[in-house]
């Protein structure tokens, strides 16, 4: 392999289900080395990680890197949004992190949305309506859960956070992190005190938000890292922030990612305030906005009706009138956090293939379903949608996609674009550059283009039409009466 052209700098992808890193020449944006490690999350009626594992697999992940991480003059962390996690008196965890698909804060949301005025007045005033992926409703559900967790707890951080906050020793975070949590205002891009105070959460225990370009800290040690002291480290991001960066995203260009959890965003240069709580209204790494709208059950709940059904997730077969909702962890677009999965439509002739094909229609209906609203007067309808993460390999997922959205689909040849994207944002503290201005020059968005084919109208009207009908049966979720 030849020689790197420039500094090298390390982007990571701190996921759900395991940590990505990745070393990066910052002339070229070649990917010079990289490795992953896994960590676990509980089942049951939570979803649960220990941070110390995100640590270890970040300790792993750049071990397998080998001399080009030791030569890394920058680093900065990408990870899932909306994580809490609660740091004792010496920066040890006080219990598993509660993660952004864990959905038992669902009540508490319900209750703070109530409390501060209504879905209209949280949008203008934290962007966002929270639901119960937002940080703060976890926040209310540990404290009325389990408040011996609460009074141990000396620091509340996000799991970029943490790992930025192990690497430095200070407490920082970005505003596109901050922004899904609930408690940061996007109209004053600060901690909104009052909300704060509905929850009983000092704002002292809160990292500082640092600015876009500002670094925030130094490698303190090496703590068993393949780091030199004083190795400069940015802000990090969290993951569909460091996405868009990733991808050199401008203003209006519509993204659909298609992982553990779904997401259609854009970048924007207007703040959003959705009242229906559909839209997310969060910052993005920079100084722009990154509405969003985000549906819990992705890639995983298809494949799990996949391996129900006995079949390899590709086999799909055409020609049904089945609709199959694929809430099988409640969902979050539609905001249904106690549903579970639906079929209608069930026939002698109705094969397992159909079905299958039913599941990847549930689940990209909902992501298009709220794309018109992500989208404002800076989008271009031409522009192709860009889709990424992991299904967006998929054959299967690729004509779902474009069958139902009648769009051109562009497939981004670069992988592991929310690693690419913090190694962007540790190469700009290098150069100078804005983040997205690197990733196009690293031209991290090139990759083929898919032709719009006709919109398949009948599908959508028909999942829409069983979702209105059946709307009471799964706001109320099984066991209920």
């Amino acid at each position: 392999m030849s020689a790197p052209e420039g500094p090298l700098v390390v982007g990571v992808d701190s996921s759900t289900q395991s940590t990505k890193a990745l070393v990066v020449d910052t002339s070229t944006g070649r990917v010079v080395a990289s490795g992953q490690a896994p960590h676990t999350v509980s089942t049951g009626a939570g979803r649960e990680s220990d941070p110390r594992q995100w640590w270890d697999a970040l300790c792993e992940a750049l071990g397998q890197c080998g001399d080009a991480a030791r030569e890394a003059t920058a680093v900065s962390i990408g990870g899932q949004q909306h994580g809490l996690v609660t740091l004792d008196a010496d920066g040890e965890p006080v219990r598993p992190a509660l993660l952004w698909n864990d959905v038992r804060s669902a009540p508490q949301a319900r209750r703070l949305v109530e409390e501060l005025g209504g879905p209209k007045a949280w949008a203008e005033r934290a962007g966002s309506v929270p639901s119960a992926s937002f940080t703060v409703t976890k926040w209310a559900w540990l404290a009325e859960h389990e408040p011996d967790a609460v009074r141990a707890t000396k620091a509340v951080r996000l799991p970029h956070d943490y790992l930025t906050e192990r690497l430095t020793g200070q407490g920082t975070t970005d505003r596109g992190d901050a922004s899904g949590t609930g408690w940061w205002a996007s109209g004053t891009e600060s901690y909104d005190e009052e909300i704060l105070a509905r929850v009983a959460l000092d704002p002292a225990l809160l990292p500082r938000v640092v600015r876009s370009g500002e670094v925030a800290g130094t490698v303190r040690d090496a703590q068993g890292l393949p780091f030199s002291k004083g190795t400069l480290v940015a802000a990090g991001t969290g993951d569909n922030a460091a996405a868009a960066l990733g991808l050199g995203l401008r203003p209006g260009v519509p993204v659909m990612s298609l992982g553990t959890s779904g997401t259609v965003y854009a970048v924007s240069r207007h703040r959003p305030a959705d009242p229906t709580g559909t839209v997310a209204g969060f910052a993005d790494a920079r100084g722009d906005w990154l509405p969003l709208a985000c549906t819990l059950n992705c890639t995983l709940a298809v494949d799990r009706i996949a391996a129900l059904l006995g079949l390899d997730r590709e086999a799909v077969e055409p020609g049904t009138d089945v609709t199959l909702l694929p809430f099988l962890d409640g969902e979050r677009t539609p905001n249904l956090p106690h549903a579970s999965g639906l079929l209608y439509g069930l026939r002698h002739d109705t094969t397992a293939g159909q079905l299958l094909q039913a599941a990847y229609d549930g689940a990209v209906h909902s992501l298009l379903g709220a794309l018109d609203l992500v989208l404002d007067e800076d989008a271009d309808p031409a522009a192709p949608l860009l889709l990424i993460g992991g299904g967006s390999r998929g054959a299967a997922w690729q004509q779902t996609v474009r069958r139902l959205s009648g769009r051109p689909v562009q497939i981004p040849q670069a992988r592991e674009l929310v690693a690419l994207g913090a190694a962007a944002q540790a190469a700009g503290l290098l150069t100078g550059e804005d983040p997205a201005a690197v990733a196009r020059r690293w031209d991290t968005a090139a990759g083929p283009v898919l032709d719009p084919v006709e919109r398949d109208e009948a599908a959508l009207d028909r999942i829409a039409g069983v979702l209105s009908d059946a709307a009471p049966l799964v706001e109320r979720g099984p066991g209920s009466r």
